[in-house]
């Protein structure tokens, strides 16, 4: 039976382009990336839509860092994204960025309309300055002593320890995490979007619907509600030169602030696709009266902006509001956060080195429910589920029939189905299947999945093909046997399709079908022609586990006041204690090319380096002023300690030590290795 097609836009949150896709993310990719492909196998007319978030302080600081233009370090890090993605079977239709004509087009319209509208307020206020670096500071790049509890080491805006909020000019003994430089306060004028003025609609559209037609989940709402009755607050949208992003039209060096513009990203994403693809209409989707579905998939952490601001914005503006939003919870491993020195902080890319990601895929599917609990990545649960569902259950349907087929009947299926009760019976589940699949209850519909693998195992256990296989005058009763078998499992490969799209791929191949959809399989295969089955699935193996953790593992070893160097690496510093071979072990030494060198303002034996340790730059600070000039040391390659904990020093961040040798002064040589070396090298 097929529904109405629905037309359908589909968005992720936008990954930032400063960093690298690891499996917390994915989460949410690969949550989205099922439900999509989900109404795609059921007729739908659905199209999903990502970008990368471009824009703010942190891309321009890290792009000044490595001597490069912001353009440039987000082109690149797009690049990587979207590798990554791909190679999680990602299916995004467009995949774009925010800092783009589009983007900037549709931030100046909306921003217009909330302008004309009288929403945007303009007032002076006072804010950090970092007299060193001459820029206003960003929350996050301030540190200091809470107000609160005296604990040391806070950000501006949030204490770590006791959880206490407040201003950065609340902050004790306060920092600039730039320059070490003590904060100075400076006026500026700013630019405010009244929140306040959009509550009634906010309540209306935050209570709309129920159940699955919901527009956000209820403890989203919950959370919500205590927002409201703390009172909504005006939102300042504008930040100061210099920045990275957008200016703001009519405003003198000011800058739309990067959560103005990311959301609007998902539109200028699909107006990106819009112009490219005949028969897509940007009006159809994001017009007012639109009767097209709108879906945001986002981590609980930025609920806030996604169910306020951003509804707020599009209906002041005269665009449509999101059909709803769905949020999702965290990551943790083996029941705890993220660690890089545990080796749980596992980027995507140290994953697909190791393992296959359609494991991540399902073991994510079996686990995803519609709420915002945190979901854990428990690795001996990940081995044992996937060993023992996929590879012990249905590829093991389909290993167990098809040699049947091929060498006894050529190939050939039955020309009829001799269990039609049982046929019926799997494709009848998919009506509950496909339910838990639209409300996002992935691990109900893995578990009914897995509820009908294992009948159709037990069916072929009961049979025993493999006896009848030898017994003469039984060759019709066996293939049947093997086709019902095989039947059985087409019908599961298409309930698992969104959740396993390579594996599906491999079976449309060796069932030779042309698709999985999920209508497809309302009748079973006849008298039809399958090819040769090949391996669709290996095992998990903890070794590959093991290799992904190590290769993850980042020490974080730290300085001791006694030890620790006042400049360069080893400055005035005596033998230290005595280590064992075990610790020094540990010290991972990767060649690096030196690709930036320059003058350290105020510092008598620094040269601050950007080093190039194969495809990921680092700052480093080294104390060989005294023997090098930075333009003799450009191109250059060094050893450096790649895992050694970032250091703040009162000039900035150090991530990673410079090896080098001698007594000192001019004799002091960085340890320049053989031709043949490559950045990223790892040295033994």
């Amino acid at each position: 039976m097929t529904q109405t097609s629905r037309k359908i836009l589909v968005t992720s949150a936008l990954p930032y382009a400063n960093g690298s896709i690891h499996l917390g993310h994915l989460v949410e990719y690969i949550q989205t990336d099922i439900w999509v492909r989900f109404q795609k196998s059921r007729g739908h007319h659905c199209t999903y839509v990502c970008a990368d978030d471009a824009h703010g302080t942190p891309i321009m600081l890290r792009a000044q860092r490595e001597g490069i233009a912001p353009e440039e370090l987000v082109a690149r890090i797009k690049t990587e994204h979207e590798a990554d993605f791909a190679a999680f079977n990602i299916g995004f239709d467009n995949f774009h960025t925010t800092h783009s004509d589009e983007n900037r087009e549709l931030a100046s319209l909306i921003y217009g309309r909330l302008k004309e509208g009288g929403h945007i307020a303009t007032r002076v206020i006072k804010q950090a300055f970092d007299p060193e670096k001459e820029m206003f500071l960003p929350d996050r790049f301030i540190k200091g002593t809470c107000p609160n509890c005296g604990a040391e080491d806070q950000y501006g805006d949030n204490c770590e320890v006791c959880g206490a909020t407040y201003s950065p000019t609340d902050l004790k003994n306060p920092v600039s995490a730039l320059s070490g430089a003590t904060p100075i306060e400076k006026e500026s004028e700013h630019y405010f979007f009244q929140l306040g003025d959009f509550e009634a609609m906010l309540k209306e559209w935050i209570h709309q619907g129920h159940g699955t037609s919901a527009t956000i989940q209820a403890a989203i709402a919950s959370k919500l509600g205590e927002w409201f009755e703390s009172g909504l607050q005006d939102w300042d949208i504008s930040r100061d030169a210099p920045y990275f992003g957008f200016e703001i039209p009519g405003a003198d060096n000011k800058y739309f602030y990067v959560w103005l513009d990311a959301p609007i990203g998902y539109m200028a994403s699909f107006k990106n696709l819009c112009d490219k693809t005949d028969g897509l209409d940007f009006d159809e989707y994001w017009s007012a009266d639109s009767e097209a579905e709108v879906y945001h998939f986002i981590g609980k952490d930025i609920a806030y902006f996604h169910t306020l601001f951003w509804p707020a914005m599009l209906h002041g503006a005269g665009f449509r509001k999101p059909t709803a939003v769905f949020c999702h919870g965290f990551l943790t491993v083996n029941g705890a956060k993220m660690s890089k020195s545990r080796g749980t902080f596992v980027n995507a890319r140290a994953y697909l080195d190791q393992l296959n990601p359609e494991y991540l895929r399902y073991y994510f599917a079996a686990k995803l429910g519609d709420g915002i609990d945190d979901l854990d990545l428990n690795l001996e649960d990940f081995s044992a589920r996937v060993n023992s569902d996929l590879v012990g259950k249905v590829v093991n349907i389909a290993s167990r029939c098809a040699g049947f087929i091929k060498k006894r009947f050529d190939g050939k299926l039955s020309p009829s189905c001799s269990e039609p009760s049982l046929y019926e019976e799997f494709v009848h589940a998919g009506t509950a299947i496909a339910d838990h699949f639209e409300r996002r209850e992935y691990s109900r519909a893995i578990r009914e999945i897995m509820a009908l693998a294992d009948k159709a195992n037990v069916y072929i256990d009961e049979k025993q093909p493999w006896v009848i296989a030898k017994e003469e005058g039984r060759d019709q009763e066996l293939q049947d046997i093997c086709s019902t078998g095989l039947n059985l499992f087409r019908v599961l490969m298409t309930y698992l399709a969104p959740v396993l799209p390579d594996m599906a791929d491999k079976v449309e191949e060796f069932l030779n079908i042309e698709s999985l959809g999920w209508h497809d399989c309302a009748e079973p295969l006849t008298d039809h022609a399958v090819n040769k089955f090949k391996p669709l699935m290996t095992r998990v193996e903890k070794e590959k586990i093991d290799a992904m953790l190590e290769a993850s593992k980042e020490e974080l070893t730290g300085m001791t006041e006694e030890n620790k160097p006042t400049e360069g690496p080893l400055a005035d510093n005596p033998i230290a204690e005595t280590i064992t071979i075990d610790d020094f072990a540990k010290i991972d030494l990767r060649i690096a090319k030196i690709v930036k060198a320059d003058h350290v303002e105020g510092a008598d034996k620094l040269l601050q380096l950007t080093l190039d340790i194969g495809g990921e730059t680092r700052n480093v600070f080294a104390g060989i002023k005294s023997a090098y000039k930075p333009e003799e040391l450009e191109g250059k390659l060094t050893v450096m300690v790649a895992n050694l904990a970032p250091r703040k020093m009162k000039f900035g961040l150090s991530e990673g030590m410079v090896l080098a040798a001698g007594p000192g002064g001019k004799d002091l040589y960085i340890l320049n290795p053989d031709d043949g070396a490559k950045p990223g090298m790892r040295v033994k």
